[in-house]
C-alpha cells in the first residue's frame, strides 16, 4: 500500500462508520486502513469486523487492540504496523474529502525524492467547509513546523501526512503513568532534521467532539506534566521570537507544579536557568488551572 490511513480510537464505535464511508469514497484507492484501539470498552472490535465484510471497501482493514495508554502510544504502534510509504492520521471523529488522497499523492510526488522533507501538509476544514488554519497566504511553502508557527505565523490545526519512516525515527516518548503527549512535541523533534511542504489545499475535515481531547486539554496536560514540560523546554531550544520563549518558559513552570512530589526533580526535563524568573508566573497559571478544573 502506498498510503496508510491510521486511526487511533477509544470508545468511538458510533463515529467510525462515518470515517469508513469517507474512505470508501476516495478517488485514490491504493491505501490501507490501520486502526489501533486504545482499550475501548464499547463494541469497536465487532464493528470493525463487520466493516471488513462490507463490499463497499476495496482497501484492506487491519485492527489492533491494546490496553489504554493514550493516543501517542497508539500512533507509535500504528507506525510500527503500517505498510504504507506515507502515514495519514485520521481521527475517529473526523473524515476525508473524496479527493483527499489524490491531492496528497500529487503534493507528495513533487518532493518524493528529496529526503530533507518529512512529508506534506494540507489544510483542515470544519464539517461546514470553513478553514480551520489561518495565516497561510501562499500556495506552497517549504519550512519546518516550528518555522510555520513562529516565522510564518500559521495558526490552527493542519493535517500532516508523514513519511512513515520519519515517524519511526521520531516516536513519541512513552512516560510511565502518563497517557498524553502533545503532538507538537513530535513535530518539534522532527523539525530538528526535516521540513515539510505546505499546500493551501483542504485534505481533511475535523469535527471536534465535546468529549474529545481538545475540550479537556488543560486537565489532560495537568495529568501528564512531564510530557508537557518536555514539549515547552524543547520548544525553547529553537530560534523563536522572544515572546514565544517567555510563553514556553511560563508554561514549563505551569506544569512543573503538577509533578508528584515524590518524583526526583533531577529526572525532569530541564530548562535554562535564565528562565527561572518566569517561575512565579507559572505558579499563577497553575493556580488558575486548578480553579478551572476543580
Amino acid at each position: 500500500m502506498f498510503i496508510t490511513i491510521f486511526t487511533p480510537t477509544y470508545n468511538r464505535a458510533h463515529l467510525l462508520p462515518r470515517l469508513y464511508d469517507s474512505l470508501c469514497k476516495q478517488t485514490y484507492v491504493d491505501f490501507e486502513w490501520v486502526i489501533v484501539d486504545d482499550g475501548s470498552t464499547d463494541n469497536t472490535a465487532t464493528l470493525i469486523e463487520n466493516l471488513k465484510t462490507k463490499k463497499e471497501s476495496s482497501f484492506p482493514i487491519r485492527y489492533y487492540y491494546q490496553k489504554n495508554g493514550g493516543k501517542h502510544r497508539a500512533i507509535n504502534r500504528g507506525a510500527k504496523e503500517a505498510h504504507g510509504e506515507l502515514f495519514f492520521i485520521a481521527d475517529s471523529d473526523d473524515l476525508l474529502p473524496s479527493n483527499a488522497l489524490d491531492c496528497v499523492i500529487k503534493m507528495y510526488e513533487a518532493i518524493k525524492n528529496d529526503y530533507s522533507f518529512a512529508g506534506v501538509v494540507g489544510i483542515d476544514s470544519t464539517i461546514n467547509g470553513d478553514r480551520i488554519s489561518s495565516g497561510f497566504n501562499s500556495d506552497v511553502l517549504d519550512c519546518t513546523e516550528v518555522e510555520a508557527r513562529c516565522k510564518y505565523h500559521i495558526k490552527g490545526d493542519m493535517k500532516e501526512v508523514f513519511r512513515t519512516d520519519v515517524l519511526r525515527e521520531f516516536p513519541f516518548p512513552e512516560i510511565d503513568g502518563e497517557k498524553f503527549c502533545p503532538e507538537e512535541l513530535q513535530l518539534v523533534r522532527i523539525s530538528t532534521k526535516y521540513k515539510f511542504r505546505y499546500y493551501n489545499n483542504v485534505i481533511y475535515i475535523a469535527d471536534y467532539q465535546s468529549e474529545g481531547l481538545s475540550s479537556r486539554i488543560i486537565k489532560i496536560r495537568m495529568d501528564s506534566p512531564i510530557s508537557a514540560m518536555m514539549n515547552y523546554s524543547e520548544n525553547n531550544l529553537f530560534n523563536v521570537p522572544l515572546i514565544q520563549k517567555i510563553k514556553n518558559a511560563i508554561n514549563y513552570w505551569r506544569f512543573y507544579y503538577c509533578i508528584n512530589i515524590n518524583l526526583h526533580k533531577k529526572d525532569l526535563p530541564k530548562i535554562s536557568f535564565i528562565w527561572y524568573w518566569t517561575k512565579p508566573l507559572g505558579w499563577i497559571m497553575h493556580l488558575n488551572d486548578l480553579r478551572k478544573t476543580s
